[in-house]
C-alpha cells in the first residue's frame, strides 16, 4: 500500500467586493499546462516558499476570531501563510496589498480574515494544506495585470462564478461567500478534508 503523500503549506486569497446585486469574487482559470487542477478556476494562490517566513510585514495578520479551534497552527506558520496568500496574488493577478518598493511587495496583512482550511485527498499525488484568507476590496480601483498563471482574470458575482469548472472545496468556499452578511464576517469556520475519497467538514464558531 503507497503512503500518502505529506501535504504540503500552501494559501489562497479570496477577493471581494460587495455589490448591489451581492459579491464579486476574483476568479481566474488554471492553465492547461498546471499539473495540479488544470483549466479549473481558483482563487488566486500558491504555497509557501522560504522567504514567505522572513518577510517583514507593514501591517501584521490581526486574528479576531478564535482560529484555533479549528485549526491548531503555530501562529508563526500562520503568518507565513498569510505572506504567501498575498504574495501570490500580486504576483498572479497584479493586486498589490501593501506597497512595492524596488520590486518588492511589502505585504500589509491586516486586512485579511481567516475564513477556512482545506486538506486535498489521500488519495491525490499532489496534496496541499491549504489556508483560505478573505480580503474585502469593495471601493478599490484595481488593475488586473495577470502573468500568465491564471487566465481570464475577473471579478464575477459569485452565481455566475458557481457555473464555471470549478474544484469542489472551490465551490465550497463560493457557497459560504453567498451567506456572508454585509461585513462579510464568517459567522462559522470550516475544516475540510477527505475520508475514503469523500469530503468532510469540521465546523467551528469564532469567539
Amino acid at each position: 500500500m503507497t503512503r500518502p503523500v505529506t501535504p504540503k503549506h500552501a494559501a489562497s486569497l479570496i477577493l471581494v467586493r460587495r455589490a448591489a446585486d451581492g459579491p464579486e469574487v476574483l476568479l481566474g482559470r488554471r492553465a492547461g499546462r498546471h499539473r495540479f487542477l488544470p483549466d479549473m478556476y481558483a482563487f488566486p494562490g500558491g504555497r509557501v516558499d522560504a522567504t514567505d517566513r522572513s518577510e517583514i510585514t507593514l501591517k501584521p495578520l490581526t486574528l479576531n476570531n478564535n482560529i484555533f479551534s479549528v485549526d491548531p497552527i503555530d501562529e508563526h506558520d500562520l503568518q507565513a501563510l498569510a505572506v504567501a496568500a498575498v504574495r501570490e496574488t500580486w504576483e498572479e493577478t497584479g493586486i498589490a496589498l501593501g506597497p512595492v518598493e524596488n520590486g518588492r511587495l511589502r505585504p500589509d496583512l491586516s486586512g485579511l480574515r481567516y475564513f477556512c482550511r482545506a486538506i486535498t485527498p489521500a488519495e491525490s499525488p499532489i496534496r496541499f494544506d491549504a489556508r483560505f484568507f478573505l480580503q474585502d476590496l469593495t471601493g478599490r480601483e484595481v488593475e488586473l495585470r495577470g502573468s500568465g498563471e491564471l487566465l481570464d482574470l475577473a471579478f464575477r458575482p459569485v452565481e455566475q462564478a458557481l457555473r464555471l469548472p470549478l474544484a469542489d472545496i472551490t465551490e465550497f468556499v463560493l457557497g459560504q461567500i453567498a451567506q456572508l452578511g454585509p461585513d462579510l464576517t464568517p459567522k462559522r469556520l470550516a475544516f475540510w478534508r477527505y475520508r475514503r475519497g469523500k469530503p468532510m467538514i469540521r465546523w467551528e464558531n469564532p469567539a
